[in-house]
Parts: C-alpha cells; structure tokens; sequence
C-alpha cells in the first residue's frame, strides 16, 4: 500500500455550506425555532414514492422508498404548529430571513433576481412531512476572496432546514419538528483544484463572512458543510454532514484517498470476468448455517433472518484487495447493505473467520461450485429486505469496474465517509404551489447594500480591543460557537475575558475531544456556572468539573452537580490538610526548598480541586513552607 498524491490525481472539491439564520421565526410560519425535551404531540406517516411533474422517479426517493421505513414525528406546539405538520398550507416567507439572504448575496457580490420562485425538492427520508423541502433560488454568480484569490460562487438559497434525527431502527425513523422549518442559506461555491488544506482556507474564510453579519446562529448543528469530491475520471461524490470545520480536511482527503482507490481497483477488475452475475445465481444456505457456531450467524437466524450465499466467477481476492488502507470493495458493499436493515456481508477474502470455520468454507464452496479463483458472499436479512440488498450488491459489484460510482455520502466522527443513497437527478425538484412568486423590491436592495458587514478581519481586530485579548484568542473566540456567549458572561465586568475565553475555546474544545458531547451542555448551563463563579459560590477549578459531567450525562444541570459534588472546606480544615501534606514530604522540602511548593500544589489540587480556589491553596501553602524553611 502506497501514500497517495493529491497533486498527482486531478483532486476537485466544490464546497456547499448551509447556514442557520437567527430570526425569531422559522422561514413559513410564526413557530420560534427552539429546541425542547418534552413532546406532548407524536404522530406517525409513511411517506410514499412519487413521480416527479416530468413523469420520472427521482433516484435518490426510490432508494430510499426501497426502504419501507414507518415515520414517527415528535412536536412541542411552541416551536411548531400545523405547518410543521403538513396540515396547513404554509404563511409569507420570513421578511427577516429574506433580508439576511439579501445580505449576504451582496457581501458575496452576487447577482440577486428580481422575482425569487419557491420550488419543492423531493426528500422522502422523513426529515421532512410534506415529503418535500422548501428552496428558493435567490442569486447567482459572486466570488469570495481567499489569500488574494477569488473563489467563484454558484448559487446562494433560501431554505428550510430539516427535522432532527432522534433515532433510527430497521422499521422505524423518528424525528423532532423543533428545526423543521428554520430558515438556513446555502451557498454553492465553485469547485476549486488544491490540497484539502486549501478547501479548509475557503470554508473557514466563508464561515467568518457570515459570522460578521450577527445575522447568523452560532452552535453545534447551526452550520453544515456539504462537500462536492471528485478525482480525474471518477464521478461526483457529495458528503453531507461535516459540522465541524475541523472534521472537513479529514473527511476530504479519506475521500480522495477512497476514490483514487476505487479507480485502482477497476483497473484489476477490467483484467477478469464476471459479466454473468445475476440475482439468480444466489443460493438459500438458511438451512446450512442452523447449527453454525458464529454469533452472527445464530443472531441473525434467531431475528428469523433467511441467508443466502452468491458466487462470483473469478472474483477472489477482490473484495479485500486494498490499494489504500481501510478501502476495499467489500467495505463498501457491507455499508451498503446496512441501510436496507442488514448488519453486513461475509465475504470469501475474509473466511474463515467471524465463528464460520474452515469446513463450513469448504462445504459451502462444493454447494455454489466455485474453485480457488472464484468468490462468494454471504448475506443475511429479513424477507422482505433481503431482495433489496441483493440487488444493490450486484450492481455496485458490476458498477465497480467502472471506477468511482456518483453517490451521496454520510461524513462520520472518525472522519471517513459511508454509503448515503444514490445522487439525486432532476426529477427531483418542482414548483411549489401553494406560494406565489416572491418580488425583490429596490429598497430591499438598498437595504442589503448599505448593510454588508465589515470585514471579518476587522470584527477580531475589535474583539482583541475590547476585551485586551491577544490575537489567537480573540480568532478562536470569533470563529467559536460562543461569541454572543462570552460577551454575556463578561458584560457585568466581574469575570475575567480572558479566563472566560480560554474557558470556553479551549476546556470546552479539549473536553470535545476525549470524546464527551458537546450538545448536552447548554448556553444557560455555562452563562448560570459563570454566574456563580462570580458570587463565589463555587471555584475556577470547579468549572472543568461541572462541563465534564454534564458533557459525560452524569448531571443534568450545574446546581445538580453542586449538590452532588458540595463538600467546600473551610479555613481550619484547610490548614490541617496542609499541614498534614507538609509533614509527609519533608524530606523533599528540604531537599528541594522553595521550589518543592509547585510538586505540593498539584498534590493538594488532586484532592482539594472544585472545594478551594487553586489560589487560596498556593497562598497558603507557600506560606507554610516558607516557614518550615525558616526554621
């Protein structure tokens, strides 16, 4: 396995960024897009295929029919109502959303229509009721500078966002309507050629031009990037789904890597024959694998799974042939077939293995007639889905010598991509009906002109002023989710900004990245722990603490975590406890004198952090030290 080039596979990446809008109202109606924990309305719909006005079917809407999968929508009525629900027609366009749109297509220098026309795109997936999301073209055309650079753009939307994924089964798909409806813009910038470093350039360059509007909203989920990949010769993959930027040079270069990898791979596959695989050539091997000493297999039959075996002329060593590590053939075909329900596939490059022995190996090869230079595949599933399955299976087999098929893509938290659904054509949008065509009036225009932001460079420039932070700082302050935050915190000039920004750049930041969710902790979670902190109810080091549990869903709230946690000491407990440190290190004190008391510091902080400041403990430790050196 080699390393790959960039520079040496014709890499093309287009950038599409959807950003939420900070109205109090969503895009169609008066709901106040906030999001809740308590849903007093649920209903159930199963969303059907349609063909389009053209009289086709959308690809990517009949894979995802394929599915068969029953919706159940949770509501709250003070963040949706009955157009939400799809039993209302829809009210006016958002006048804020349609001046924030405005804006930033004038900051873009882009050329906005006089009329803007409503249109339905097909989305069958249950992230919207209606089977349809709203869009509306708003400009064309524009550029953004990077590093002295014009990067073109192609179209800037107005938008509905989607319902929230809750959870997710083999029958059943549930979503809360709270986002369903938000007003969100996107922007389409033309594909660049360059390193994914580069795209990241353009993306963070994008993201602060937006920011700078203060029209935008800030947090996780608040921004979305959609991220075009191509490489010479392959089709068009779209990723959806990279929420963080720093995800989006991981996520670009596994992509680049996995295609050029998939052309490798057609390469070897042009070299032998298997035109003759068919549906028909499958196997029921239920029967075979009854008494079989694999889990899977037991688990898979015990779920009443039918399993059926399909020979493949000429095809061993194919599917586990890695030209890159971590891309093989068979790895795409099992993330494949999981969005039909089933688990994976068994395939010949990686038996025996998984409880299926070697003798099972051999009986099953004598059952499907194949030798040493044939393959096969095993696949387990429901009878009413296993059918699905096959049928993708062998024509992503087919498919795959033609290199690098054009499909949609899922970005993952460990930065590679999976199997979404095929990419949409264009049958998938049509005129809404119910909205008339939206006029942009001179004094609209007028408006957006005089009210481009300044430059995001500018906007820092002003932070690091305001608040005597350093330069570093104040770019992370800006580029974070925690802007408007911070400026709330610090506005009553009792805590520190830059103890407040380090706080939430940079503890936050860390605690991300062992892994524990930012999304349980709030903004009134960290605006009410900073509420005490300047009461003196509770210490700086208790922070840290406080976020870590209720990021890790130990504790729900910070007063929860207090009265878990409470055990403050006071003045004599204190001493006595210093004292007590002190009296059994001090042969280290004596040897090491003044300087022993940053060793004791982080032996006291190990037992003493969140019930005294770390202050208070140093002040009064060095003391006592200086002390018994005194004597």
């Amino acid at each position: 396995m080699s390393e790959i080039q960039i520079d040496k596979i014709g890499l093309k990446v287009g950038l599409e960024i959807h950003q939420q809008l900070a109205t109090n109202k969503k895009l169609f109606c008066s709901c106040n897009p906030i999001e809740s924990e308590d849903y007093p309305v649920k209903f159930l719909r199963r969303l059907r295929l349609a063909k389009s006005e053209l009289g086709k079917y959308d690809p990517a809407a009949v894979f995802e029919s394929s599915k068969s999968k029953l919706i159940s929508y949770n509501a709250n009525p003070q963040s949706s109502c009955l157009v939400e629900y799809d039993d209302e027609p829809p009210h006016n366009l958002d006048s804020d959303a349609k001046a924030t749109a405005l804006i930033i297509a004038s900051a873009l220098h882009s050329d906005i229509f006089s009329e803007i026309h409503v249109m339905r795109k097909i989305v069958i997936d249950g992230s919207n009721t209606s089977g349809f999301q709203r869009t509306m073209l708003v400009a064309n055309g524009g550029y953004i500078e990077v590093e002295q650079k014009k990067i073109g753009v192609q179209s800037i939307c107005l938008e509905e966002d989607a319902a929230k994924l809750l959870k997710d089964t083999e029958s059943v798909r549930e979503y809360s309507l709270d986002r369903l409806g938000t007003p969100l813009v996107e922007i389409a910038l033309d594909p660049v050629e360059g390193t994914p470093s580069d795209v990241k350039k353009i993306a963070l360059t994008l993201g602060r031009l937006l920011r700078v509007t203060r029209r935008v909203t800030r947090g996780i989920g608040s921004i979305r990037q959609d991220v075009n990949v191509s490489v010479s010769g392959g089709g068009i993959v779209e990723v959806k789904g990279v929420q963080q930027l720093d995800q989006l040079e991981g996520i670009i270069m596994y992509e680049a890597r996995r295609q050029h990898g998939l052309q490798l791979i057609a390469e070897k596959l042009k070299e032998i024959q298997f035109d003759n695989l068919a549906k028909e050539g499958t196997l029921d091997v239920t029967s075979f694998f009854s008494n079989s000493k694999s889990k899977v297999i037991q688990k898979s039959l015990k779920d009443g799974a039918i399993i059926k075996a399909l020979k493949i002329k000429n095809f061993a060593g194919m599917f586990g042939y890695e030209p890159y590590q971590g891309i093989r053939l068979g790895k795409e075909l099992g993330q494949q077939v999981r969005f039909f329900g089933i688990g994976g596939i068994f395939h010949s490059d990686e038996l025996p293995n998984y409880g299926i022995e070697k003798e099972e190996v051999e009986q099953l090869r004598k059952m499907l007639e194949t030798n040493e230079s044939d393959g096969f595949l095993i696949i387990a599933g429901s009878k009413d889905k296993i059918e699905f399955a096959i049928d993708a299976v062998i024509n992503r087999i087919k498919d795959a010598k033609n290199g690098v098929p054009a499909e949609t893509r899922a970005a993952t938290p460990a930065g590679e991509t999976v199997f979404l659904r095929p990419r949409p054509g264009a049958s998938r949008m049509y005129p809404e009906t119910d909205i008339p065509p939206i006029t942009i009036s001179g004094s609209e225009l007028e408006f957006a002109k005089n009210n481009i932001p300044k430059p995001w460079d500018s906007a820092i420039s002003e932070i690091q002023t305001k608040w005597n932070l350093n330069k570093q700082l104040s770019e992370q302050l800006f580029d974070s989710d925690y802007l408007d935050l911070f400026e709330s915190i610090c506005a009553n000039k009792v805590n520190n900004p830059n103890f407040v920004a380090s706080i939430l750049c940079s503890t936050i930041t860390n605690l991300e990245r062992r892994g524990l969710d930012a999304t349980l902790l709030k903004p009134e979670h960290i605006s009410r722990s900073f509420e005490l902190l300047s009461e003196d109810k509770i210490t700086k080091e208790s922070l840290e603490m406080i976020y870590e549990s209720v990021m890790s869903g130990k504790t729900k709230s910070v007063e929860e975590f207090i009265e878990k946690h409470s055990s403050s000491m006071n003045e004599d407990e204190l001493g006595q406890f210093l004292d007590d440190l002190i009296k059994s290190n001090l042969s280290i004190i004596k040897k090491q004198g003044s300087h022993s008391s940053s060793m004791l510091m982080g032996m006291a902080m190990k037992s003493l952090r969140g019930k005294v400041s770390g202050e208070k403990i140093n002040k009064l430790l060095e003391i006592k030290i200086s002390k018994i050196l005194e004597e």
